[in-house]
């Protein structure tokens, strides 16, 4: 009965946090599922990828690279180059993710940017098991995801409308992210840099081929210009 009451004070302090990730992640989801769709693939799809893989950029770039040429060493280096960022999530989490057993090995595998925001800033309510909040917030955001993506592709496939430039969803999403970072920020080296590298790669390699050496320029260069970057307050 203590147990359950536990598990109830941290699911009712958690779920809170997670109602603005609930819209987007929706929105996106759904927008996934019906993009699935739409690309020849059945709602299994993008229901098994939502909850096996959890990584909403990825999950967009999957349906290029499952329609493709089979090429895993380009989807190895796209995958870790689009999510690098987690390595430096993954460093901040260490000491919080300390003793939580084996709920650590799904909030490490769970751990998206919205997420990792939530866990790692929360102020916890007193009385409140923290592994067990940064668990239900974990859950939650993959739930919201999980079921958006699942119900876009049953959805896609029962109704027929007019779906053209959908795929435009995951270039819109990238911008949004950028916007806010941009807002955000009170300098914007970062933001520079990147633009900056995206465009002498474009240049360079052609618009067919630019994708993966702008993400690993901007990955090494941000990793070198890390401690300037974080001085000057526009760590990202």
């Amino acid at each position: 009965m203590e147990q359950r009451h536990k598990y109830r004070k941290a699911f009712r302090a958690a779920f809170p946090y997670t109602i603005p990730i609930f819209a987007g992640f929706w929105f996106l989801g759904l927008a996934y599922g019906i993009y699935m769709n739409v690309s020849g693939f059945s709602f299994w799809y993008p229901m098994l990828m939502s909850l096996t893989i959890f990584a909403g950029s990825i999950e967009f770039v999957t349906v290029n690279l499952l329609l493709g040429a089979f090429n895993p060493l380009q989807a190895l280096v796209m995958t870790l180059m689009i999510n690098a960022r987690h390595l430096f999530y993954g460093i901040s989490m260490l000491d919080k993710f300390k003793g939580l057993g084996w709920k650590k090995i799904y909030l490490i595998f769970g751990m998206c940017d919205e997420t990792f925001s939530i866990n790692y800033t929360a102020d916890i309510p007193e009385g409140v098991d923290r592994g067990w909040f940064m668990f239900f917030v974990t859950l939650l955001n993959h739930f919201y995801w999980f079921s958006g993506a699942t119900l876009g592709g049953i959805f896609g496939s029962l109704i027929h409308f007019n779906t053209e430039g959908i795929e435009f969803v995951m270039t819109a999403m990238f911008v949004v992210i950028f916007m806010e970072q941009w807002l955000k920020d009170k300098k914007h080296t970062s933001g520079i840099l990147g633009l900056g590298l995206s465009l002498l790669c474009l240049l360079a390699f052609g618009p067919e081929d630019f994708i993966l050496p702008s993400m690993a320029a901007i990955l090494i260069g941000l990793t070198v210009l890390r401690k300037p970057l974080e001085k000057g307050g526009d760590a990202e």
